[in-house]
């Protein structure tokens, strides 16, 4: 059974650092890329981050220049450096495949940016 499992997220100031790191538990065989989403109170969950298995990156436009996404395809794991945070990166942060797969998801890991 494929599923990721999110963990690192935390309690930050505005302006602090937090690095979130998926671990996918199975094999996904073939050409995939990943994504990192997140979900706010009240609202849609959201694409944050992707990165092909080439290594090519996309962002959205409320976090390019603060988020780093990055992949290690041999250990099938993937991080998000998240720098400069602001309240409005308050959410859920999840890991799944770009187009998503609704049996892979996780539980997700909180983050709050509060002074």
């Amino acid at each position: 059974q494929v599923q990721f499992v999110e963990s690192g997220g935390g309690l930050v100031q505005p302006g602090g650092s937090l690095r979130l790191s998926c671990v996918l538990s199975g094999t996904i065989v073939g050409i995939y890329t990943m994504g990192w989403y997140r979900q706010a109170p009240g609202k849609q969950r959201e694409l944050v981050a992707s990165i092909s298995s080439g290594g090519s990156t996309n962002y959205a436009d409320s976090v390019r220049g603060r988020f780093t996404i990055s992949r290690d395809k041999a250990k099938q794991t993937m991080s998000l450096q998240m720098d400069s945070l602001k309240s409005a990166d308050t959410a859920v942060y999840y890991c799944n495949l770009l187009p998503t797969r609704n049996a892979y998801w996780g539980q997700g890991t909180q983050v709050t940016v509060s002074s």
